[in-house]
């Protein structure tokens, strides 16, 4: 761990020249002593670190101290830098990993290269935190702790045990034997099989992993999109899905979709209105996505679902009502 700190420091120095110790310790998330324990370990093994003092002092490389990655070229180099912005590597817990690595990356490129890539990536924004509407999508933490031994059982082929919460349920221990790991939409999955049985859970439920020694009973290869793709349709036919018929504004199409499990039919009214046919999660998930839309919707059927929103809007009418528009009546009732 250390030893990847230290080159962390070096390339931390190559890029940005000269930096403060606690500039550094913010960095590397270390404290400041750390950093001074590493600078000395630095020089004691040859790497030419020297410091200046004074109030725009700090620690700086002598120049010309550096290794160059000569495989690369320009167009690889922003290929890299640029995967590297996408938040999936945070769903399973890479993030430090990954940040680590695109700064080795841009070091190791030779000057013409670096520049040129570098200014380039600073040019695309991948996924970013919060859209036009300023709506940020709902992070989902995963501790580091879990992450690791998630990782490390998939990638050794080894049993898991995780401690997890399924929705509304009581969290429990299972053992599993890891397939692999997917994330969409900043969300990251386990696929495993239990007993034979294909499982699929939410890594932001799993509040404690620990990989066992046992192998892992799984084929040596996997088509993870195919296994993916399998089990989604499985999740999109089975359990207690509705289906809902609803009229809509286009401009509002692709929020509906964005939380739709499935698009069974849909076609454009004389109105200009959509009529789409759409399946949703269970009873409460429909409410929640139709009541999300507000009037740019209508549920046409099923009639459970008109009722239930009419019962939310007249309950939501009642606490919102101007007390001076009650009738007079009421008003000058007897005390």
């Amino acid at each position: 761990m250390r030893a990847d700190r230290l080159v962390s420091l070096v390339l931390l120095l190559r890029q940005h020249g000269r930096l403060s110790a606690t500039t550094l310790a913010r960095e590397l998330e270390v404290s400041t002593r750390t950093v001074l324990r590493d600078i000395e370990a630095l020089s004691a093994a040859g790497v030419p670190v020297y410091a200046e003092r004074g109030r725009h002092g700090g620690f700086a490389l002598l120049p010309g101290f550096r290794t160059e990655l000569t495989g690369l070229n320009p167009d690889e180099a922003l290929a890299l830098l640029v995967a590297g912005s996408r938040r999936g590597a945070q769903a399973f817990g890479l993030g430090s990993a990954l940040a680590s690595a695109m700064l080795k990356v841009v070091d190791a490129l030779p000057d013409s290269y670096r520049d040129t890539a570098a200014g380039a990536a600073e040019r695309l924004l991948i996924d970013p935190e919060t859209d036009l509407l300023s709506r940020r999508p709902a992070a989902e933490e995963v501790p580091d702790a879990v992450a690791a031994e998630v990782l490390r059982a998939v990638f050794a082929g080894r049993k898991l045990e995780i401690h997890y919460a399924p929705f509304g349920g009581t969290p429990e221990w299972r053992t599993v034997d890891p397939i692999g790991l997917v994330t969409i939409r900043d969300r990251g999955y386990l696929l495993a099989t239990r007993s034979g049985a294909d499982r699929t859970y939410r890594l932001s439920r799993v509040q404690a992993a620990r990989a066992l020694p046992e192998p892992a009973q799984r084929p040596d290869r996997v088509d993870l999109d195919r296994a993916w793709q399998e089990r989604s349709t499985r999740f999109r036919t089975g359990g207690d899905q509705v289906t809902v018929t609803v009229r809509m504004a286009p401009r509002r199409r692709e929020e509906l979709l964005g939380t739709a499990l499935a698009v069974l039919a849909e076609e454009a009214g004389p109105d200009g209105l959509l009529r789409l046919e759409v399946t949703f999660q269970d009873d409460r998930h429909a409410v929640w996505a139709l009541w999300q839309l507000g009037t740019d919707a209508e549920a046409l059927s099923p009639q459970w679902l008109r009722d239930s929103l009419h019962a939310r809007a007249t309950t939501l009418a009642a606490r919102y009502q101007d007390p001076a528009a009650e009738p007079a009546a009421r008003r000058e009732e007897p005390a």
